[in-house]
């Protein structure tokens, strides 16, 4: 079986005249005619301004930063919009109205200047507010290792269209585990990169108190390195910037690290963790335990607080309520009860009534929350857990009206803590279910040591190859 080409594959190709961008997208666009149909991930077609955009790359030479030329990609249709392209954010009154993004967001130009072409938006659920991809507006992305099962969320179409193989990149971003659950439930690799290494601008400084961040999913490691240098850029007005790494991000992954003190935490003080959860950090530690690292059950104290979601939900209804409102004055007219799904409409309902003391309380609370947190990380390299408490659902639990909040809450012990507390963390693909489902392993970093996981992951991603498997929805 041959092994997909990863996005540098690809560019390696363009830089030696052995494909050019346009063939490159040609190829791309036919997969998404071939499976997007029973995945649902991709919902806006930008093809001609792709194949135009190629045509011109193709006689062009490329710039030196431009590390990706001519390569395909697909941005979410959430946060990273592109000028005169359609933008929704999973909400049926953006759809209903036909919006179109008036601006290019700072990220989108960072792809762009990378040579990344994008073939269009992927779906998401409304206002990325859940964790798995099925909003009312657009309908359920399916996972291409089981169509019955979840792809996580938010950036579940962005999952869905690398694992499928209709491009080795797409556009992701995490507020309380949105890049780390796909890659985890569609058998990807995903870096949350740390708080402030990727500009909000021009119009956000920061998105749910700084819980959420922007990044990739990809196949190879080496993708999510190169990406994340080019994205890495801090731009004049930025509220704040995770410090410049010593060396590039690609660079890192040469590092081989040696001896690392590594905790594990395979249970939840917060309820039941299903054994194939438990069974891939325990895999995990045995195979870091073989590259020389001391393993051992430890984690911070605090990582199961009982007042944690409490304060994270104050921030996150707050956060979509602005939303609500900004997006309503895109379009002209408020969205309410009736243009929003329920779930959203209560989530808003509760940020328009809490004050900005209580906002306030709870922003304080997360950076009290964050130095308890971090300190760990000053006896400790890495902390391993999984990435959910569960095998990917099928798709209708988390959204079942009476029981899915619940089912949710359930899933959801391990990611958000690491948006609050702002650290880079990184789902890896070692372990699939006797069903074949993935099942990814959730690494986390100290602060802005994204270079240490990077390299951390190149050593496992060799010792434990995952890009040989594909699923059962293949676009070859």
């Amino acid at each position: 079986m041959n092994i997909p080409l990863d996005g540098i594959a690809l560019a390696q190709l363009v830089a030696k005249k052995e494909a050019s961008p346009i063939e490159l997208v040609d190829d791309a666009l036919a997969r998404i005619n071939r499976v997007n149909g029973d995945l649902n991930a991709v919902i806006h077609h930008l093809d001609t301004s792709a194949r135009e955009r190629a045509t011109v790359m193709a006689k062009t030479e490329p710039p030196e930063s431009a590390t990706l030329w001519g390569v395909p990609f697909l941005t979410k249709d959430l946060t990273c919009t592109t000028a005169g392209d359609p933008y929704h954010a999973g909400n049926v009154a953006l759809r209903d109205a036909n919006y179109h993004a008036d601006h290019d967001s700072y990220l989108a130009i960072m792809f762009r200047d990378l040579g990344l072409v994008n073939l269009g938006k992927t779906n998401t659920p409304e206002f990325g507010a859940t964790v798995t991809t099925e909003p009312v507006a657009y309908g359920a992305s399916h996972n291409p290792w089981n169509l019955k099962h979840s792809t996580g969320g938010s950036s579940g179409g962005s999952a869905a269209a690398v694992a499928a193989g209709i491009v080795p990149i797409a556009h992701a971003n995490d507020g309380g585990g949105s890049i780390r659950i796909p890659a985890s439930e569609c058998g990807l690799f995903g870096l949350k990169p740390s708080r402030g290494r990727v500009s909000f601008g021009p119009l956000l400084g920061e998105l749910w108190g700084g819980a959420a961040t922007d990044g990739v999913v990809s196949r190879s490691v080496r993708d999510s390195a190169r990406v994340l240098d080019g994205i890495s850029r801090s731009w004049p007005g930025d509220p704040y910037s995770a410090p410049k790494p010593k060396i590039s991000f690609e660079d890192s992954l040469a590092g081989n690290p040696q001896g690392l003190r590594i905790g594990i935490c395979p249970q939840s003080d917060w309820g039941a963790v299903h054994s194939e959860c438990t069974q891939s950090v325990e895999s995990a530690a045995k195979l870091l335990e073989g590259l020389g690292h001391k393993v051992e059950i430890a984690f911070p104290k605090d990582l199961f607080n009982d007042q944690f979601f409490k304060h994270f939900r104050v921030v996150l209804a707050v956060g979509s309520a602005v939303t609500a409102n900004d997006l309503g004055n895109a379009i002209g007219r408020p969205l309410t009860k009736s243009n929003m799904e329920a779930d959203t409409a209560a989530l808003v309902s509760i940020g328009q009534s809490l004050s900005g003391m209580e906002y306030l309380n709870s922003i304080e609370w997360f950076h009290y929350y964050t130095r308890q947190m971090v300190s760990w990380w000053n006896e400790y390299d890495v902390l391993i857990t999984p990435v959910l408490t569960e095998p990917p659902p099928l798709i209708g639990e988390l959204r079942h009206p009476r029981t899915g909040s619940q089912r949710i809450g359930e899933l959801l012990h391990y990611t958000a803590q690491f948006n609050v507390t702002g650290q880079p963390a990184m789902s890896m693909p070692l372990h699939e279910t006797r069903d074949g489902l993935p099942v990814g392993v959730q690494f986390i970093g100290p602060p802005h040591g994204e270079d240490l996981l990077l390299a951390l992951a190149t050593q496992i991603e060799t010792a434990s190859p995952w890009a040989h498997r594909l699923p059962s929805v293949w676009s070859q």
